[in-house]
Order: structure tokens, then sequence, then C-alpha cells
């Protein structure tokens, strides 16, 4: 008889296609989702009617391409609510403790819209006679600070701008001082917009303008499967708690109504939506522009004089603040969102008032979005509109965007405790 020799450390598991596939490991087992709450009915009520109501006004008064964009946009929050699909939490647990779930949906997010981006642009397919074009940025100073200041701003908010609508939308109070700090922000970089617009930058860079789109893709795709490989290693290395659970149906029928869903099914979700977003309007799916135009109409209601302003001498931008509100691309999507969200979470039970709020996450909440409202003219577009939308078009400006930002939650995860808000830790059980 032979005796076995006493086992010493587990070996690291190797890269092999299987075990690519397989949860990366956690501290702890996630916790079982806890079940639904009854439904809200009456902000089901309200929040249904308002979605039938403003979809047929949209519908009538301006069009069947505004009335489908504000349709993709209640489906946007529909799903971001139903996935929790989140920005600032995935950095926020990537740089805390390590946890790369939510960046490998991202990395999911993003290659499915990559590759539907790649089809549409790359076959030149538009409806409603749409021209559908690549988003890209310029590469300078602006996008480095902008998304800097967004960076920080998403961890001191507490949301970012799809979070924040969705957010707001499910009824967290906190959140709407986001939203107005947000506005105020957006609306004074346009104001300021001389103070900014010369800063040093070079032309956009679009991979496929130099080696087509399938090259832009493939290499877009080995990126991605680069950044999936290099969570999977951090995550194994440090071993974070995992993600925190949240109410869910037992049944996968009910759960597509009511319930959770998995980070992965949100993601293939959006990607479709913002897919549909470039179909319909030809360019992709944004969020930040509308929060200028929303400030900037308010001054005007109150006696200024925003069409003086030279951001709204650019070209595009005039036609924007001198039409309606809803035949506005990026508001119909943004108001979609809301009522979207707030429907899914009435009908999921957990849509609520949150009242109580200590003031100095009040001062965080405002500050954030400011911070996030400046950063994102300054950076020429936010997590969708910058980040999302830039990677997915192959412009270096999205993966610059993305890589800057991660600094940036570093440096916000240090000034969350000055007002009073945690972070995660290596010992809690969840994150």
């Amino acid at each position: 008889m032979t005796t076995a020799p006493p086992a010493g450390p587990a070996a690291p598991p190797r890269a092999t296609p299987a075990a690519f596939l397989v949860p990366s490991p956690t501290s702890v087992p996630r916790p079982e989702a806890p079940p639904l709450p009854p439904v809200r009915r009456t902000p089901l009520v309200v929040s249904g009617l308002l979605a039938v109501a403003l979809t047929a006004y949209v519908w009538f008064a301006h069009g069947a391409k505004p009335g489908v964009l504000l349709l993709l946009g209640l489906g946007l929050g529909v799903s971001l609510f139903h996935s929790r699909f989140g920005f600032t939490s995935a950095w926020r647990q990537l740089v805390a403790v390590g946890n790369g779930t939510g960046l490998r949906a991202h990395a999911l997010l993003l290659g499915t819209t990559a590759t539907l981006f790649a089809l549409i642009i790359g076959t030149s397919t538009g409806l409603f006679g749409s021209q559908p074009a690549p988003s890209a940025g310029s590469i300078g100073v602006g996008l480095i600070v902008g998304s800097l200041l967004f960076a920080v701003g998403m961890q001191l908010g507490g949301a970012c701008a799809s979070g924040t609508l969705f957010a707001v939308g499910s009824g967290q109070t906190s959140v709407v001082l986001t939203l107005g700090g947000f506005i105020a922000g957006a609306t004074l970089a346009a104001w300021q917009f001389d103070l900014w617009k010369d800063l040093p930058a070079w032309e956009p860079v679009v991979l496929s303008d130099h080696i087509g789109w399938f090259g832009s893709w493939a290499v877009t795709i080995a990126a991605l499967l680069l950044v999936v490989l290099v969570t999977r290693r951090v995550q194994a290395r440090r071993n974070p708690p995992p993600l925190g659970a949240v109410p869910s149906a037992r049944t996968a029928a009910v759960r597509a109504f009511r319930g959770s869903w998995p980070l992965a099914a949100g993601a293939l979700v959006l990607a479709l939506l913002g897919a549909g977003v470039l179909l319909v309007s030809g360019g992709a799916w944004g969020v930040t522009s509308a929060f200028s135009l929303w400030g900037s109409e308010l001054v005007g209601a109150l006696g200024g004089h925003p069409e003086n302003w030279t951001w709204w001498r650019q070209p595009g931008n005039a036609e924007m603040l001198a039409g309606p509100v809803l035949a506005d691309k990026t508001s119909l999507t943004d108001i979609g969102i809301m009522i979207g969200a707030a429907v899914a979470a009435a009908l999921g039970g957990t849509w609520a008032l949150h009242r109580g709020i200590p003031w100095r996450t009040a001062v965080a909440a405002v500050l954030g979005g400011v911070l996030m409202g400046i950063g994102a003219r300054l950076a020429g577009g936010c997590n969708i509109g910058a980040y999302l939308a830039g990677v997915s078009s192959g412009s270096l400006s999205g993966w610059l965007w993305g890589a800057v930002a991660l600094a940036g939650t570093w440096l916000g995860l240090k000034l969350r405790p000055l007002f009073g808000l945690g972070n995660p830790k290596p010992g809690d059980g969840v994150c």
C-alpha cells in the first residue's frame, strides 16, 4: 500500500476553453436571492399609463421615428433595472476587492454591440432613411480630464449616466439629487464652452478607417477577451466576496417580467436595443447631451439666452435647441429609460421613495452629478456615449476613456469615506 504525499497549495487551473467559462472564485458562495415582494400597483398604473400616453403623443405629434426611439428607451429602462446592469458598481468592485464579474459583463456588452455595429455600419443599413456612422471622439486633454472627473463623480454620486436614469425611475430619491447635479454640470460646461473648446487634441482614430470593419471587429474582440482573462486572474488571486443578490422569482417565466436577470442576459438585451437605436437614428445610444439641452431649456424659460452660447451655435446643436425636446433622440431614450425602469420596479415590487437621506450623502450626490456633467462634456460623452459607443465603434477614444475611468474610480474610492459612503472590503459577505 502506498500513501499519497501531503497536499500542497492547489495549482492554478489551466486556461482551457472549458475553464474559461467556469465562474471565477469568490470567498464565499453568493447568497440566495430573496423572494419578490408584491407588485406595487399604484406606481405600476401611473408609470404604465405614462408610458402609453407619452408614446402615443410622440408617435402622432412627431412621427414614427421618435416614437420608435421612445419605445427603445422604455426597453432599455426595463433591461437596465431587471439586470441591475451597472458601470459604477462594476468598476468599484474590481478596484476595491478584485471582483471582475461586472467588468466581464461589460466585455460581453461591448463585444456584442461591436459585432452588431460592424454589421450595421459596415453594410450601411439604416431605418427611416438614416445613415449609420461610428462614434469617435478626439484624443486629447479634454478626454483625459473629462473621463477622470466623470469616474470620480460616478463614485460620489452613486451611479453612472445610464444608472442615474434607471435609479431615478425605480424611486431612488438620493439619485434624483445626482440627476439634478448632472444636468447642472452639463449645462455649466455648455455655457462655458469657450473655456475648454480649444484644449489640445488629436483627430479621432477609428480602426475601420485603417483595417476595415472586419479587422476592427477582430481587434476589438481580441482586446475584450484579454480584459476577461485579466479580470479572471485578478479575481482568482484576490478571492473577493461575491456580488449581492437582489429579489428574484423562482421560475424563469416569472423572472423575465418581475425578477432579476443574469448580467449576461442584460448585456445581450442592452446590446440589441442599443443597436436598434443606431439603426433607427443613425447614431449610437447616448445619454448626456440631453442633460445639457434640458438645463439650457430651463435657463431659457427663466429668461436667459442659451441660444447665444457658443455651444449651441455648433453644427447640429443649434437644431437640437431649436427643436422640441420630445423630438430629440437622446431625450426620448433618456425619458424612456426612466419610465421603463419605473414600470419594471413596480412590477418587481421594489419601487419605493427613500426618505431621510443623510446630508453628506446628499452633498456627495449633487457634487458627483456636477462632476459627471462637466466630465461628460469635456470627454465628448459618458460611460454610454464615449465608452460603450466608442469601444464598439472601434475608436481609440473609447478605450482611453475606460482606462482613465479605472484610475478615476480609484480616486473616487478614496474620497467616498469623506461623505460617509462605504467601499467593499475583502472580509465582507457580499460586495
